[in-house]
């Protein structure tokens, strides 16, 4: 592979625009052709901040104050703005986390493929011209744009695309709307969007964060495949390093705007030397269940909140006077490893020690009655049958938990129980007692047992009650408890999820990720259930959070002794809190067992699948064969 660098960033600055106050500050890294550096970090880091300054472009209120960002050897932050327009997309392209952010509901499919070549003056004979320099292709661009190319050349540049991330090409398909596609091919047509024009540059935006294991797996293979065969360098932005490792070359760790480790992949995961790189890699599962995953305690500081000394300090068991009251200087371990720490050479020595052994969750009851029972659901959407005979049981501090693809039935069977799905036959038992369809011809005592936490900490909470208020409401609703009663009650409940009491008075906007969550929790706690529902709880939370959250599920299991139905597409996470796990697929249970059994030595290809589809940091285990 050619070792030219196509991507190089010096010093980057991107400040507030009403005050000189950073968001970012002193990023500096370059990319080879056809290589992906992996840029990871907690939300808030600033990870998406530098993807967008890479094009030229800043969030409403940034501004970049300082650094250079060089394409090709031309700086990008110099150029104009219809210089910037004819550079997005075809010398440097961006994929967002959500593909309906990318794609036009209104628009067919080959349609919007056909405006991105049409709106830059694609043709066939310069969808790349290595001899040219970036200001001259712009230059050119622009002059042409007006002229345009030919349908017919775009037509066959389209089906291109189409296979080269592995979609049909047809006529039927390209005619197809976005919302009649699955996430994993509206996310590959965004690819196609991206990788299109075959730009120099590509900025990948957590485009997996959302995908179930099986279609990211196809995402990732996708991305490393288009980078390699066009020599594109790509930033892939993401929080979990499982992901970053499946397809980064090199990594940069970011932490409160800074890049405080960069380096080859194996030598950061495997040799990490900052204690925020080795805390974040604690908090991931892994796939063969050895190792028991860590929160991070406290959160980032923010733009204009940040301490003196290094910014991990308050969260770091390593800091001293010096980190208090000095950032670190680069630290140059190898040509290509750096780091910003004081205590490098600590860090580098207990890398190596081996991460905390897990220890195994609690077993399956072998006799008892069941909390919960679902008899032989069949569900429907309309005419569609989505659900086949499915039946489970969850017991008294027990977690099952149900894993599979997007679409495969889990989220149906979870509302089901809830009552929030009410088109089916067969039971739902809530001990032996058979429950209404809809959750509203439930009695009051039904809906209370069964609680159910939904999957975004953002949309779940009204955003104009306070804490308080939001965890009253179901105190109110099924205790009659008066308002002095509900704000005691809710005190307590925060307490529970391990947030103080003065939450109460706070809007969920001055919450993190991960604070919402636990509001969630605490409101669903409130209602003294016997079950816990928990669709996707973790998914859209950074990984040292989710470490957290499932943590305090599982001691909230046992102390309130709880029934759970977790519902999730990780594979690795549920070895940490389940005890019974239910793989599903087409709406069927194609296999179910104990956790370690199952996951150890699954029995059904498709379980296997999906095993070999999980990222991690640690292989996984070797299974055995049918």
């Amino acid at each position: 592979m050619n070792g030219e660098y196509v991507l190089e960033v010096e010093n980057l600055r991107v400040e507030l625009a009403h005050a000189p106050i950073d968001i970012v500050d002193g990023i500096s890294f370059r990319i080879r052709r056809g290589e992906v550096l992996g840029l990871v970090g907690e939300s808030g880091s600033g990870k998406t901040t530098v993807g967008l300054a890479l094009l030229g472009h800043q969030r409403r209120g940034a501004r970049v104050a300082g650094g250079v960002v060089r394409i090709d050897g031309e700086n990008v932050l110099t150029k104009s703005a219809a210089q910037l327009r004819s550079l997005r997309g075809r010398v440097g392209a961006y994929v967002p986390q959500d593909p309906s952010v990318a794609l036009n509901p209104a628009l067919r499919i080959g349609l919007q493929l056909e405006e991105t070549l049409a709106a830059h003056g694609y043709s066939a004979r310069d969808a790349l011209n290595p001899a040219l320099r970036i200001g001259t292709q712009l230059e050119e661009t622009i002059a042409k744009r007006a002229d345009g190319s030919s349908a017919s050349q775009r037509r066959t540049r389209i089906a291109e695309m189409m296979e080269e991330v592995l979609l049909p090409k047809d006529r039927d398909f390209l005619k197809r709307y976005p919302h009649q596609l699955s996430g994993g091919q509206q996310q590959r047509v965004a690819l196609a969007m991206a990788f299109g024009l075959r730009p120099k540059v590509v900025v990948l935006d957590e485009p997996t964060t959302a995908l179930d294991v099986t279609t990211q797996a196809h995402v990732l293979d996708t991305v490393r495949d288009l980078c390699k065969t066009h020599g594109v360098a790509a930033l892939y932005v993401s929080h979990d390093l499982a992901v970053i490792a499946a397809v980064a070359d090199h990594v940069g760790v970011m932490y409160a705007g800074r890049l405080v480790e960069v380096g080859p992949r194996e030598q950061v995961f495997r040799a990490a030397a900052h204690p925020y790189t080795r805390r974040l890699a604690q908090a991931i599962p892994d796939i063969a269940g050895r190792y028991k995953i860590i929160g991070i305690p406290g959160r980032a500081p923010s733009p204009g909140h940040r301490p003196q000394g290094c910014f991990f300090a308050p969260r770091c068991e390593l800091a001293d006077e010096q980190t208090e009251q000095e950032f670190p200087p680069v630290t140059n371990l190898t040509e290509s490893h750096y780091v910003r720490c004081w205590h490098a050479d600590e860090v580098l020595a207990s890398s190596a020690r081996d991460r905390l052994r897990r220890e195994i969750v609690g077993q399956t009851p072998e006799s008892g009655e069941a909390l919960l029972s679902v008899r032989h659901l069949v569900a429907y959407y309309a005419a569609h049958k989505v659900l086949h005979d499915v039946s489970i049981d969850v017991h008294p501090r027990q977690c099952v938990a149900l894993v599979g693809e997007s679409g495969s039935g889990k989220t149906t069977l979870a509302r089901c129980v809830a009552g929030l799905h009410r088109d089916f036959s067969g039971d739902v038992l809530l001990r032996d007692k058979a429950l209404a369809r809809s959750a509203r011809a439930r009695d009051s005592q039904d809906r209370r047992e069964i609680q159910y936490i939904f999957q975004s900490p953002y949309s779940s909470l009204n955003p104009r009650k306070t804490v308080g208020q939001i965890i009253g409401q179901p105190l109110r609703l099924f205790f009659d408890a008066n308002r002095r009663e509900a704000e005691r009650r809710a005190g307590e409940a925060l307490e529970r999820v391990s947030l103080s009491r003065s939450y109460v008075d706070r809007y969920p906007d001055q919450l993190s990720g991960g604070e919402r969550q636990r509001v969630a929790i605490a409101r669903a706690l409130a209602s003294e259930p016997s079950v816990l529902v928990c669709d996707e709880v973790t998914s859209a939370l950074d990984v040292s959070v989710q470490a957290a959250i499932v943590e305090l599920l599982a001691q909230l299991q046992y102390e309130e002794n709880l029934g759970l139905l977790f519902v999730t597409h990780n594979l690795a996470l549920i070895r940490t809190i389940a005890q019974e796990v239910a793989v599903m697929s087409e709406g069927r249970i194609v296999e179910f067992g104990e956790v370690d059994t199952v996951l150890d030595s699954p029995q059904a290809d498709y379980t296997k699948k999906l095993l070999s589809d999980t990222p991690s940091l640690e292989p996984a285990p070797a299974t055995a064969t049918a």
